[in-house]
Protein backbone atom coordinates (compact mmCIF):
# COMPACT_ATOMS: atom_id res chain seq x y z
CA UNK A 1 0.00 0.00 0.00
CA UNK A 2 1.48 3.37 -0.97
CA UNK A 3 2.00 5.68 2.20
CA UNK A 4 0.96 9.99 1.11
CA UNK A 5 3.33 12.32 2.34
CA UNK A 6 1.19 14.82 4.30
CA UNK A 7 1.97 17.96 2.42
CA UNK A 8 1.59 16.42 -0.90
CA UNK A 9 -1.67 17.32 -2.54
CA UNK A 10 -4.19 14.69 -3.41
CA UNK A 11 -4.26 15.02 -7.31
CA UNK A 12 -6.79 11.48 -7.62
CA UNK A 13 -9.87 13.17 -7.03
CA UNK A 14 -9.61 15.87 -9.41
CA UNK A 15 -7.85 13.65 -12.17
CA UNK A 16 -10.89 11.64 -12.12
CA UNK A 17 -13.37 14.10 -12.39
CA UNK A 18 -11.64 15.28 -15.56
CA UNK A 19 -11.40 11.09 -16.94
CA UNK A 20 -14.19 10.87 -17.59
CA UNK A 21 -14.73 11.54 -21.42
CA UNK A 22 -18.22 13.18 -20.98
CA UNK A 23 -17.00 15.49 -17.79
CA UNK A 24 -13.85 15.55 -20.08
CA UNK A 25 -15.64 17.03 -23.32
CA UNK A 26 -17.72 19.21 -21.04
CA UNK A 27 -15.28 20.98 -19.32
CA UNK A 28 -13.14 21.29 -22.60
CA UNK A 29 -15.67 23.34 -23.63
CA UNK A 30 -16.21 25.45 -21.00
CA UNK A 31 -12.63 26.23 -21.70
CA UNK A 32 -14.14 29.19 -24.21
CA UNK A 33 -14.50 31.44 -21.18
CA UNK A 34 -18.30 31.80 -21.52
CA UNK A 35 -20.85 30.30 -19.92
CA UNK A 36 -22.49 27.35 -20.67
CA UNK A 37 -26.48 26.06 -20.34
CA UNK A 38 -26.59 21.92 -19.01
CA UNK A 39 -28.30 21.34 -22.47
CA UNK A 40 -25.45 22.97 -24.56
CA UNK A 41 -22.56 21.13 -22.83
CA UNK A 42 -24.80 18.06 -22.91
CA UNK A 43 -25.31 18.08 -26.86
CA UNK A 44 -21.03 19.05 -26.94
CA UNK A 45 -20.10 16.11 -24.72
CA UNK A 46 -22.70 13.65 -26.55
CA UNK A 47 -24.70 12.67 -23.17
CA UNK A 48 -28.50 13.15 -22.54
CA UNK A 49 -29.56 15.89 -20.38
CA UNK A 50 -29.84 13.47 -17.27
CA UNK A 51 -26.60 12.20 -17.12
CA UNK A 52 -24.91 15.41 -17.99
CA UNK A 53 -27.05 16.82 -15.25
CA UNK A 54 -25.49 14.39 -13.03
CA UNK A 55 -22.26 14.75 -14.41
CA UNK A 56 -22.60 18.59 -14.02
CA UNK A 57 -23.37 17.67 -10.29
CA UNK A 58 -20.27 15.90 -9.28
CA UNK A 59 -18.01 18.83 -11.49
CA UNK A 60 -19.97 21.15 -8.91
CA UNK A 61 -18.81 19.24 -5.80
CA UNK A 62 -15.75 18.89 -7.16
CA UNK A 63 -15.03 22.59 -7.47
CA UNK A 64 -14.30 22.13 -10.93
CA UNK A 65 -17.08 24.85 -12.17
CA UNK A 66 -19.62 27.20 -10.90
CA UNK A 67 -23.04 28.14 -11.67
CA UNK A 68 -25.25 30.89 -12.32
CA UNK A 69 -29.03 31.22 -12.49
CA UNK A 70 -30.57 33.28 -14.35
CA UNK A 71 -34.39 32.74 -14.40
CA UNK A 72 -35.19 29.47 -15.14
CA UNK A 73 -31.75 29.01 -17.03
CA UNK A 74 -28.29 27.61 -15.05
CA UNK A 75 -25.16 28.32 -16.46
CA UNK A 76 -21.75 26.58 -15.91
CA UNK A 77 -18.21 28.02 -16.36
CA UNK A 78 -15.23 26.79 -15.12
CA UNK A 79 -14.42 27.57 -11.49
CA UNK A 80 -10.93 29.99 -12.33
CA UNK A 81 -8.22 30.28 -14.29
CA UNK A 82 -6.15 27.77 -12.19
CA UNK A 83 -9.04 24.98 -13.80
CA UNK A 84 -7.83 26.43 -17.03
CA UNK A 85 -4.26 25.99 -16.79
CA UNK A 86 -4.49 22.60 -15.60
CA UNK A 87 -6.93 21.21 -18.31
CA UNK A 88 -4.05 23.09 -21.16
CA UNK A 89 -1.26 21.47 -19.70
CA UNK A 90 -3.11 17.55 -20.01
CA UNK A 91 -3.92 18.67 -23.63
CA UNK A 92 -0.23 19.31 -23.85
CA UNK A 93 0.50 15.59 -23.15
CA UNK A 94 -2.74 14.14 -24.15
CA UNK A 95 -2.93 12.43 -27.68
CA UNK A 96 -4.76 14.99 -30.52
CA UNK A 97 -7.66 12.82 -31.56
CA UNK A 98 -7.99 10.79 -35.05
CA UNK A 99 -9.38 13.67 -38.30
CA UNK A 100 -11.74 11.92 -40.06
CA UNK A 101 -14.05 14.43 -41.37
CA UNK A 102 -12.99 17.20 -43.32
CA UNK A 103 -15.08 19.09 -40.71
CA UNK A 104 -12.62 18.33 -38.18
CA UNK A 105 -9.66 19.20 -39.94
CA UNK A 106 -11.38 22.22 -40.55
CA UNK A 107 -11.88 23.00 -36.88
CA UNK A 108 -8.64 21.66 -35.92
CA UNK A 109 -7.23 24.48 -37.98
CA UNK A 110 -9.24 26.73 -36.98
CA UNK A 111 -8.04 25.81 -33.06
CA UNK A 112 -4.43 25.88 -34.18
CA UNK A 113 -4.70 29.55 -35.85
CA UNK A 114 -6.41 31.23 -32.75
CA UNK A 115 -8.57 30.73 -29.83
CA UNK A 116 -9.33 30.93 -26.64
CA UNK A 117 -7.31 29.27 -23.58
CA UNK A 118 -9.68 30.99 -21.15
CA UNK A 119 -9.94 33.80 -21.27
CA UNK A 120 -7.12 34.64 -22.91
CA UNK A 121 -5.75 34.37 -27.00
CA UNK A 122 -3.83 31.29 -27.65
CA UNK A 123 -2.81 29.30 -30.63
CA UNK A 124 -0.31 30.68 -33.82
CA UNK A 125 -1.38 34.39 -33.02
CA UNK A 126 -1.30 34.28 -29.57
CA UNK A 127 2.07 32.82 -29.55
CA UNK A 128 2.84 35.65 -32.49
CA UNK A 129 1.56 38.51 -29.98
CA UNK A 130 3.42 37.13 -27.17
CA UNK A 131 6.54 37.21 -29.51
CA UNK A 132 6.29 40.80 -30.93
CA UNK A 133 5.68 42.03 -27.23
CA UNK A 134 8.88 40.35 -26.11
CA UNK A 135 10.79 41.29 -29.41
CA UNK A 136 9.89 44.96 -29.01
CA UNK A 137 10.98 45.47 -25.47
CA UNK A 138 7.33 45.43 -24.34
CA UNK A 139 7.51 42.72 -21.66
CA UNK A 140 10.99 41.23 -20.25
CA UNK A 141 10.52 37.72 -18.49
CA UNK A 142 10.30 37.70 -15.02
CA UNK A 143 9.93 34.61 -12.63
CA UNK A 144 7.68 32.07 -14.12
CA UNK A 145 6.13 34.98 -16.28
CA UNK A 146 6.43 38.71 -17.82
CA UNK A 147 6.77 42.38 -16.65
CA UNK A 148 5.67 45.61 -18.63
CA UNK A 149 8.06 47.47 -19.03
CA UNK A 150 7.86 51.51 -19.78
CA UNK A 151 7.94 51.25 -23.37
CA UNK A 152 5.12 48.21 -22.88
CA UNK A 153 2.83 50.67 -20.80
CA UNK A 154 3.10 52.60 -23.88
CA UNK A 155 1.91 50.52 -26.38
CA UNK A 156 -0.78 49.08 -23.82
CA UNK A 157 -2.17 51.98 -23.19
CA UNK A 158 -2.82 52.11 -26.92
CA UNK A 159 -4.90 49.34 -26.91
CA UNK A 160 -6.41 50.50 -24.23
CA UNK A 161 -5.41 48.55 -21.61
CA UNK A 162 -6.11 49.86 -17.78
CA UNK A 163 -2.48 48.80 -16.76
CA UNK A 164 -3.67 49.27 -12.89
CA UNK A 165 -6.92 47.77 -13.09
CA UNK A 166 -4.84 44.61 -14.30
CA UNK A 167 -2.61 44.69 -11.29
CA UNK A 168 -5.64 44.79 -9.37
CA UNK A 169 -6.67 41.70 -10.31
CA UNK A 170 -6.27 38.62 -7.85
CA UNK A 171 -4.74 35.82 -10.21
CA UNK A 172 -1.11 36.25 -11.71
CA UNK A 173 -0.40 39.27 -13.08
CA UNK A 174 1.59 38.56 -16.63
CA UNK A 175 1.70 34.49 -16.65
CA UNK A 176 3.51 32.47 -19.22
CA UNK A 177 1.25 30.10 -20.52
CA UNK A 178 2.62 26.64 -22.58
CA UNK A 179 0.30 26.69 -26.17
CA UNK A 180 -0.42 22.83 -26.68
CA UNK A 181 -1.13 23.47 -30.29
CA UNK A 182 2.23 25.46 -31.30
CA UNK A 183 4.76 24.23 -28.65
CA UNK A 184 5.89 27.15 -26.96
CA UNK A 185 4.54 30.13 -24.30
CA UNK A 186 1.28 33.09 -25.44
CA UNK A 187 0.11 35.39 -22.73
CA UNK A 188 -1.84 34.18 -19.73
CA UNK A 189 -2.76 35.81 -16.44
CA UNK A 190 -4.65 38.61 -15.86
CA UNK A 191 -2.95 40.85 -18.52
CA UNK A 192 -3.36 38.29 -20.95
CA UNK A 193 -6.94 38.25 -20.53
CA UNK A 194 -7.02 42.12 -20.68
CA UNK A 195 -5.08 42.41 -23.98
CA UNK A 196 -7.52 39.76 -25.54
CA UNK A 197 -10.69 41.23 -24.25
CA UNK A 198 -9.33 44.34 -25.79
CA UNK A 199 -8.59 42.51 -28.67
CA UNK A 200 -12.49 41.30 -29.26
CA UNK A 201 -13.67 44.49 -28.41
CA UNK A 202 -12.10 46.60 -30.95
CA UNK A 203 -13.45 43.32 -33.64
CA UNK A 204 -9.57 42.32 -34.24
CA UNK A 205 -11.24 38.68 -34.18
CA UNK A 206 -14.73 37.24 -33.52
CA UNK A 207 -16.04 33.97 -32.09
CA UNK A 208 -17.60 31.77 -34.09
CA UNK A 209 -19.66 28.46 -34.54
CA UNK A 210 -17.05 26.17 -32.99
CA UNK A 211 -16.40 26.32 -29.68
CA UNK A 212 -13.35 28.26 -28.92
CA UNK A 213 -12.52 29.04 -32.15
CA UNK A 214 -11.65 33.00 -33.03
CA UNK A 215 -11.51 34.39 -36.32
CA UNK A 216 -9.10 37.27 -37.28
CA UNK A 217 -10.87 39.97 -38.73
CA UNK A 218 -9.19 42.36 -41.45
CA UNK A 219 -8.75 44.94 -39.12
CA UNK A 220 -7.24 42.17 -36.78
CA UNK A 221 -4.60 42.05 -39.51
CA UNK A 222 -4.29 45.86 -39.99
CA UNK A 223 -3.66 45.93 -36.01
CA UNK A 224 -1.34 43.44 -36.02
CA UNK A 225 0.58 44.94 -38.37
CA UNK A 226 0.46 48.57 -36.38
CA UNK A 227 1.34 46.56 -33.55
CA UNK A 228 4.77 45.54 -34.56
CA UNK A 229 5.21 48.59 -35.67
CA UNK A 230 4.58 49.87 -32.59
CA UNK A 231 6.41 48.27 -30.64
CA UNK A 232 9.54 48.92 -32.36
CA UNK A 233 9.01 52.52 -31.86
CA UNK A 234 6.62 52.16 -28.38
CA UNK A 235 6.68 55.92 -27.66
CA UNK A 236 4.64 56.92 -31.03
CA UNK A 237 2.45 53.77 -30.27
CA UNK A 238 -0.62 55.89 -28.41
CA UNK A 239 -0.25 58.64 -31.53
CA UNK A 240 0.16 55.88 -33.76
CA UNK A 241 -1.77 54.31 -36.32
CA UNK A 242 -5.65 54.68 -35.97
CA UNK A 243 -6.33 50.76 -35.58
CA UNK A 244 -3.68 51.09 -32.27
CA UNK A 245 -6.36 53.70 -30.43
CA UNK A 246 -9.67 52.83 -28.37
CA UNK A 247 -13.06 51.96 -30.51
Amino acid sequence: MVEHVAHDADISQVAALMAEPARAAMLTALLDGRALAAGELARLAGVSAATASAHLRRLLDGELVTVVSQGRHRYYRLAGSEVAEALEVLAKISPRPPVRSLRAARQARMLQEARTCYDHLAGRAGVELLDRLLGGGCLVPAGEGFEVTAGGEEVLAGLGVDLTGVRRARRRFAASCLDWTERRPHLGGALGAAVTGRLLDQGWFERGTTPRALRQTEAGRQGFAALAAAVRHPAEASSGPAVMSVR
